[in-house]
């Protein structure tokens, strides 16, 4: 007699307040679209920040299969922390404003074709961040993308538009910082510059590339120390960006290490994944390797 193969448990993690698609018609999605054949399937919605951590861990505590994270880069990096160094893996169904892992990792950006991808169940180990303790899965970064990665979060419209605003409405009167970095304990770098970027995979979001070459198994991050352009540059240095070649700009050098110090002269917020969040003053970032498991197409 066959034995009647077992089903996956997924765990769909929904922030019903990232981005601005209808989360509402999830459900009917999943109803529709998953393979029931292949998958149990639970949805949870999020209702404070930090609770998706909380779901994360909870659902690796139970041995669940994988956990879908329906949202932005936020609620990925809170689903992830939850599923660091553990057997169960990650999904990701992007909904969020700018969607950085998502189309670093080619993941489709609606809500059929990510349902797809879970059903065809291919999945990879990739690398995770550590900043002062808390893990980053794309991007964490200190200077002018925190100061904007706070102004979005404060703002009740998401989306290019409000972020494009908040860009061109801080970037004539914001000051470069000071900051000294420390390279796998042996080159140290002095710079006065705009934003600093530790980047896992390649983008902010949007499709801006600020890492033209990361990857996210190579047991690196990159390491994009941009200067501050004079506004005229600026339209140049979107269109590199755009076209995935900002590293060969005069104001960006990118060094690749696993181990990175950044001693800064004040203590402002940091972006973690897109998140604002103030941690010390002096930072130590790590690589942590092939931590998380991850669908990927």
């Amino acid at each position: 007699m066959m034995q009647k193969k077992t089903k996956t448990n997924i765990l769909f993690v929904v922030n019903p307040i990232a981005g601005h698609s209808q989360k509402e018609e999830f459900p009917d999605f999943v109803k529709r679209m998953l393979d029931h054949e292949q998958f149990n399937y639970r949805i949870e919605f999020t209702q404070y920040a930090g609770h998706g951590i909380l779901l994360g861990i909870e659902a690796a505590n139970e041995g669940i299969d994988m956990v879908v994270a329906v949202g932005g880069d936020g609620t990925i990096n809170e689903v992830a922390r939850g599923l660091i160094n553990s057997e169960t893996t990650l999904g990701i169904i992007p909904s969020g404003s700018g969607n950085g892992l998502a189309r670093h990792l080619n993941i489709p950006l609606n809500f059929e074709g990510a349902l797809r991808l879970i059903n065809s169940g291919k999945k990879s180990k990739i690398d995770t961040g550590i900043i002062n303790g808390q893990t980053f899965v794309s991007i964490a970064g200190v200077g002018f993308d925190a100061l904007v990665a706070d102004l979005f979060a404060k703002d009740t419209n998401r989306g290019f538009l409000t972020y494009f605003k908040i860009v061109a409405t801080q970037y004539q009167r914001y000051k470069p910082e000071v900051y000294t970095i420390i390279l796998d304990n042996q080159t140290e770098i002095k710079t006065t510059a705009l934003f600093i970027s530790l980047a896992n995979s390649n983008q902010f979001g949007y499709n801006t590339t600020i890492a033209p070459e990361a990857e996210l198994n190579d047991g690196l991050l990159d390491v994009c120390i941009v200067e501050k352009p004079n506004i005229f540059d600026m339209p140049l240095i979107i269109n590199l960006m755009l076209l995935k070649m900002i590293h060969k700009s005069k104001f960006v050098q990118i060094f690749k290490a696993k181990s990175i110090e950044i001693k800064r002269t004040r203590n402002k917020v940091i972006n973690i994944d897109g998140e604002p969040i103030k941690l010390e003053r002096d930072l130590q970032i790590d690589v942590n390797p092939l931590s998380l498991n991850i669908i990927i197409p």
